[in-house]
């Protein structure tokens, strides 16, 4: 093929078609591996579509292992402070042992297919999968973006349904947190009410408390999505009386060992750390076995859902970043549904002329026909 000023030519050595561009003052020379013309030149349209659009990704690709764009995620990873790092890093155990000396170019969907057939084989659970395929998609975004993969390969999605439905009612709580040590009970009910993390609560310090203004604050980067958020709690009696006390107890036990106790949550004077056996004991002693302290989030969630609270405003309460995983939590019971319809029967009722029945906490009373 006779060479033509900016679009390359090709050529044969030995029996093997090689390419042949320039690109920003560089002379390149790469084999397409293949004694088929056609080959050849279908290289070198890939590469002059990539200098067409500014950026050669050339044959170095070629080379590029699955080790160097997992180099790259960790590198963004660490570089970006993201907390998940620990994950990521066990997520990528197992794909090392199936990708393991694999090059970039060789790491095509239906590989990725057989190795979400050998993970669902293997028992691992659905999320699982879909994080690991999530990591391996952020590696490939990576090196295309670094000009060290040409594309990413169609990686599938991996259905996951693992939203629990685990919440509590008032009197189910009640029950639980009876059975509760002492020392634990502020901090769980501070959960029920308020809807926060346990590990945002179990962090929370006086200096984050606000008696004058009413507001308990979380500072810009100690949260999950590291936005600020503040809860009011002088408006919601229950919640008041619950720091107001644990400030006085607080104060109590400071006086006595002398010191002055930074966390508003604790034992003893010593910041909370291990509860899960505290609170299986709980919920088993209390007829809810295998129930979640997550579970508590659940329910305010609901609870707020209840009392009418626009979305929005529940979300910045809660610390909720999108409102597809709010709505995960804002689970319905049969008695919201049975309320819900008892609702509509009455507008049915108005409507139609016809007398209808509320219900009331004692008894009944029936509406006049309306009209």
């Amino acid at each position: 093929m006779k060479r033509t000023a900016g679009t390359g030519g090709v050529y044969q050595r030995g029996e093997t078609f090689w390419i042949r561009y320039s690109y920003r003052g560089r002379k390149y020379r790469e084999s397409s591996h293949s004694t088929q013309r056609g080959d050849a030149v279908k290289l070198l349209k890939r590469r002059l579509a990539e200098m067409g659009a500014g950026r050669l990704i050339g044959p170095d690709a070629d080379k590029t292992t699955f080790e160097n764009i997992v180099t790259m995620l960790l590198d963004d990873y660490k570089l970006n402070g993201h907390r998940s790092v620990k994950r990521v890093e066990t997520a990528l155990v197992h794909l090392r042992e199936f990708f393991a000396f694999s090059r970039v170019p060789d790491i095509t969907s239906d590989r990725i297919a057989s190795y979400i057939r050998l993970r669902q084989e293997a028992e691992a659970a659905p999320a699982t999968i879909a994080y690991e395929l999530a990591c391996l998609k952020r590696a490939f975004s990576l090196a295309v973006r670094a000009g060290k993969a040409a594309q990413r390969p169609y990686i599938p999605s991996v259905k996951v349904d693992n939203a629990r439905k685990g919440f509590f009612e008032p009197a189910d709580f009640a029950k639980v947190e009876s059975h509760l040590p002492i020392a634990l009970r502020p901090f769980v009910r501070f959960l029920y009410l308020t809807g926060w993390r346990a590990g945002e609560a179990r962090g929370l310090t006086w200096g984050q408390v606000n008696f004058e203004a009413g507001v308990v604050r979380l500072e810009p980067g100690t949260t999950k999505n590291r936005e600020g958020r503040e809860f009011p709690f002088a408006v919601l009696q229950p919640l008041a009386d619950l720091l107001k006390q644990q400030r006085d107890e607080t104060r109590e036990m400071e006086k006595k060992k002398g010191r002055i106790i930074a966390h508003v949550f604790h034992r003893g004077g010593k910041p909370i750390k291990s509860y899960r056996r505290a609170w299986d004991a709980a919920c088993k002693a209390a007829g809810h076995e295998g129930r979640l302290v997550h579970d508590l989030r659940r329910s305010a969630v609901r609870n707020l859902e209840r009392a009418g609270v626009s979305r929005s405003v529940a979300m910045k309460l809660t610390g909720h970043k999108t409102e597809a995983v709010y709505r995960r939590y804002a689970i319905t019971s049969a008695a919201d549904l049975s309320e819900g319809v008892a609702k509509l029967a009455v507008l049915h009722g108005a409507a139609q002329g016809s007398p209808s029945v509320l219900p009331f906490a004692k008894g009944t009373i029936r509406a006049q026909s309306a009209g």
